[in-house]
């Protein structure tokens, strides 16, 4: 297959070029390099099947020759980037999202949109199924990627509806691994980060809201059996297991053997109290599941970070 990742210099977006080029796959890399990084693919450069293009989506697209599946995966993704780039998140949500469509409606091409379980806000259903319509707050700070993704998932049905185009969508959970920005803001790599450097590890709230966290590994073969699926309705792929944040960050302390503690903070603004995926669809028609243990998952990932600091 011949694949265009957008946004494929970033933390998820590398690692799928990693997955394809070992498929024997030609990978096109496309990335502005806003968020992303290219020393995250820099290993590929002069292979033979890996190119890489910077560029901005949300202008005018071309790309020579085929292309057999487009997975768009452009757009900054982490809390601190909403206030400081939610305008460019919008576009990429909406301009973006229309002009790769347009490229998939010109190459005939397969397509996945990168989608994410922030579409469900703070919700009102727990675990969150895909049926779920979501309790989002549009005009607060988390609106600028909760709107962005779910006007992108409509986009993505329209195209799909009124021009044909074999479409598909994956919500994502909280997902973590190597290659995480160490600035990442998201509660992770921030306690990663802390006990590494024997810092208190900021909990937001009395740390009782949830999340449940998946290794990229399992992320990745997810969406490649949704490529492989006929389905166009979204999939949540993600970790039933659900975790709190104080339990999340006792965990670090004990993996890392820091001697760090715990200091609380206040809650941010519509920061949701409770993410867990429901997974029967991807069970149901994807036979899939995670396989990696958060235990297995954070030990690789703190020993990523302790190299990259």
């Amino acid at each position: 297959m011949r694949i265009l990742i957008t946004g494929g210099a970033g933390f998820i977006g590398s690692h799928l070029c990693d997955y394809f080029l070992e498929k024997n796959c030609e990978v096109i890399c496309m990335d502005n390099l806003l968020t992303g990084r290219a020393d995250n693919v820099a290993r590929h450069f002069g292979h033979p099947k890996f190119s890489f293009v910077h560029y901005d989506v949300t202008n005018y697209i071309h790309v020579d020759g085929p292309l057999d599946f487009i997975l768009h995966f452009a757009s900054p993704a982490s809390p601190p980037d909403f206030e400081r780039l939610g305008i460019r998140i919008l576009k990429v949500g909406a301009l973006g999202t229309h002009k790769v469509l347009g490229l998939a409606r010109v190459k005939q091409a397969k397509y996945l949109l990168a989608s994410t379980s922030e579409v469900y806000g703070d919700p009102q259903v727990h675990p969150q199924h895909e049926d779920y319509w979501g309790n989002v707050n549009p005009i607060g700070i988390r609106g600028v990627y909760d709107e962005a993704k779910r006007f992108a998932e409509s986009m993505t049905m329209a195209y799909h509806r009124l021009h044909g185009i074999d479409t598909r969508i994956v919500r994502i959970f909280n997902t973590y691994g190597e290659r995480m920005r160490l600035d990442d803001g998201r509660a992770i790599p921030n306690f990663i980060s802390q006990a590494l450097a024997g810092e208190d590890l900021t909990v937001y709230g009395d740390g009782s809201q949830t999340r449940s966290i998946g290794y990229v590994a399992d992320l990745v073969d997810g969406i490649h059996r949704l490529m492989q699926s006929s389905l166009n309705v979204p999939v949540n792929i993600g970790n039933p297991v659900e975790l709190t944040m104080k339990e999340l960050a006792e965990k670090i302390i004990a993996l890392t053997g820091s001697k760090s503690r715990i200091a609380f903070r206040p809650l941010p603004a519509d920061d949701p109290k409770q993410r867990l995926p429901d997974i029967s669809r991807a069970r149901r028609e994807l036979g899939w599941e995670p396989q990696v243990s958060a235990e297995e998952g954070l030990k690789r990932t703190i020993a990523w970070f302790a190299k990259a600091r």
